[in-house]
């Protein structure tokens, strides 16, 4: 069901809320990024709420970018554009590839002010506030600036660092046990904890697992579910040296499979990003998601805690050679809420998170 937004704001950060919900709207696997637009009336003379004069976000690469299908959302309602404020997600862009620049777009329509959240990084399209600036348009950059990031993060990894977006996910007892003593592991999680996770995978170029993992539950890594229905499947990669035999579950569709020979986290995501993977998720085991730890090369963690105690059994993470709290790796919270009787927490970098040299990065032999 469309989502429904309002025809009027009181505030500029209410119509960036509007802009952000619209552009979470657009596809999550787009090599461009999401990004919304709203254009607002001008200011009444007695002010009060401003009414929206069009909406748009983008839909994905070599269609409008967001401000050109705000602008044709207002013309098609009968509505000007000349003195509106454009509210925007990303800085619009100054350059004219598949689509036209969104900045030359909006002085074309002689819109008076442009507010963003977030400065594109991008040198081939950068460049746009400083457009708008030149000709006279009023800029304010950096509003609900955490919230747009948030949005673009897959994105933002892939222009700033040149490589996919990792996210790790960890699903365990609540003492963080991924498997008993006798090493039974299905299920530690829920049903309504599986499928959100499916609806993750959904969201994700690739996932991973280590050979390890692969031989001892043969899982088929695939989108299952409701989930299924929200786009392509995945790309099912395996690391690792050993044999992936022949009738495992991940070679079912075997353009979607890929095993990965090596140990080495980094020259795994090289691999992967010379195949397009923009985002992976790497779902283990404990040496597998130990060895992108170690490396620096998990941008954010999806964790699944189950209510349940165990005391023994497999660990979720293997040893990341830390000797003292104090060296301990720091993450910060971004957002908990429950899942049936478990509990789901996503967690992003923190101070240090990064700060392990890559040379302890490769995983042992028993993965």
């Amino acid at each position: 069901m469309p989502i429904q937004h309002p025809n009027r704001v009181d505030t500029v950060d209410a119509a960036m809320q509007v802009a952000l919900s619209l552009a979470a709207e657009g596809p999550a696997r787009d090599p461009n990024p999401r990004v919304g637009c709203v254009l607002l009336a001008p200011p009444a003379a007695g002010g009060g709420p401003r009414r929206i004069l069009g909406r748009g976000f983008h839909r994905g690469a070599g269609t409008p970018h967001a401000e050109a299908a705000a602008l044709a959302d207002a013309r098609a309602s009968g509505e000007d554009a000349r003195g509106a404020t454009a509210v925007v997600t990303l800085e619009p862009c100054a350059h004219t590839g598949r689509t036209p620049s969104c900045a030359d777009a909006l002085l074309a329509a002689g819109v008076a002010e442009v507010v963003f959240a977030v400065a594109d990084p991008n040198p081939v399209a950068s460049g746009g506030a400083a457009r708008l600036r030149a000709a006279g348009v009023r800029v304010v950059e950096g509003v609900l600036a955490a919230a747009g990031e948030g949005l673009v993060r897959v994105w933002l990894t892939n222009v700033t660092e040149r490589r996919p977006f990792v996210t790790l996910k960890l699903a365990s007892t609540l003492d963080g046990k991924v498997a008993a003593a006798d090493g039974s592991s299905q299920w530690i999680t829920s049903e309504q904890a599986r499928a959100h996770a499916h609806g993750r995978r959904s969201e994700a170029c690739a996932i991973l697992v280590g050979t390890g993992t692969q031989r001892a539950d043969d899982p088929s890594l695939s989108v299952r579910g409701p989930a299924a229905d929200l786009g392509a499947q995945p790309l099912r990669a395996v690391m690792g040296l050993r044999e992936v035999a022949a009738g495992a579950a991940v070679r079912a569709t075997p353009e979607l499979f890929v095993h990965l020979e090596t140990r080495d986290p980094a020259r795994a995501i090289d691999a992967l990003a010379d195949r397009g993977v923009r985002h992976l998720i790497v779902e283990g085991g404990p040496s597998i998601s130990a060895a992108f730890l170690r490396a620096g090369l998990v941008d954010e963690i999806d964790a699944y805690l189950a209510p349940i105690l165990l005391g023994d059994g497999a660990n979720s993470v293997s040893s990341l050679d830390i000797g003292s709290l104090r060296d301990a790796r720091r993450w910060v919270t971004q957002a908990v809420h429950p899942l049936g009787q478990d509990t789901f927490i996503r967690l992003v970098r923190g101070p240090g998170a990064a700060e392990q040299p890559a040379a302890a990065a490769t995983f042992g032999v028993a993965a």
